[in-house]
């Protein structure tokens, strides 16, 4: 599995399995343990999601099926906006380590910026003790714009290791990923098939025709290429493996460029400028 290294020297799989929308039951465990049978080695989860325990007991059953040692995984959640504040932040994350029957997360984030700039930075300064604390091993944000990261900066002693945003053809955010890599902030996709409306465009068709391979194994390259880590999900077995099978071919330039031209600065979910849950 490709990784990508963190300013602060720790490793993240480039490709790990999203858990939106998925619910708390056996498919939830299910597709879990079959991704981590599978090659998986990240798994992104969230309190929000309200699966938390059904990824946990994925986890576990993966662990011992692949004959893995929990360190061998990467294992991420994010703190909703219920919890913000510095004194919050420590409940969030204990509530998450227990709903998934962990002792510790490689990669904790702030879910969304709020609307609330002061309780933004009071909030990572919580997620700054957090880390300090040794607790979690990385500290990062979701859905930050460039003015957010900015105010950040500016008033916090520790960056984020990676900003986990919206991002797909339709939506390139070149601006904000040139912004991440001037900071070496990593950025990592969530939903990067758009919930499958992608997966119909016909220039993605045209390329994976081209190349004998999935839409959604394009799209997915693509990330890859632009040096992003992706989150792509499925409870299906078949696309859960093919979703991983992306390391043995690559897009041309004129493919990537083709796949960039596609954006429309379109998103799916809402607006991180003006979201507060």
């Amino acid at each position: 599995m490709k990784q990508v290294k963190f300013y602060n020297g720790q490793l993240m799989p480039q490709l790990g399995l999203g858990v939106f929308r998925v619910e708390n039951d056996n498919t939830a465990k299910d597709a879990v343990k079959h991704a981590i049978i599978s090659g998986y080695r990240s798994i992104d989860a969230a309190l929000v999601y309200g699966n938390e325990e059904m990824v946990g007991k994925g986890i576990a059953e993966g662990i011992a099926a692949a004959g893995i040692q929990r360190e061998d995984l990467f294992i991420t959640s994010k703190l909703w906006l219920d919890d913000f504040g510095y004194n919050q932040v420590v409940q969030g994350y204990e509530q998450s380590i227990t709903n998934l029957g962990l002792d510790y997360l490689d990669l904790y984030l702030m879910h969304w910026p709020g609307t609330n700039s002061t309780l933004m930075v009071e909030t990572w300064q919580g997620m700054e003790a957090l880390y300090q604390t040794k607790k979690v091993r990385n500290i990062g944000v979701s859905n930050f714009n460039i003015e957010h990261l900015e105010t950040l900066k500016a008033q916090t002693a520790i960056k984020p290791v990676i900003n986990q945003v919206e991002f797909h053809p339709y939506l390139t955010q070149a601006t904000l990923r040139d912004y991440l890599m001037q900071e070496d902030i990593r950025m990592e996709s969530w939903s990067p098939l758009m919930n499958g409306e992608i997966l119909q465009d016909e220039v993605v068709n045209t390329i994976a025709q081209q190349l004998g391979k999935s839409a959604a194994q394009i799209i997915i390259r693509w990330n890859i290429e632009h040096g992003v880590v992706t989150i792509p999900k499925s409870v299906t077995p078949t696309r859960i493996e093919e979703n991983l099978d992306v390391f043995n071919f690559e897009l041309s330039e004129e493919q990537m460029t083709a796949l960039d031209k596609l954006n429309q600065d379109k998103r799916i979910g809402p607006n991180p400028v003006a979201f507060n849950g």
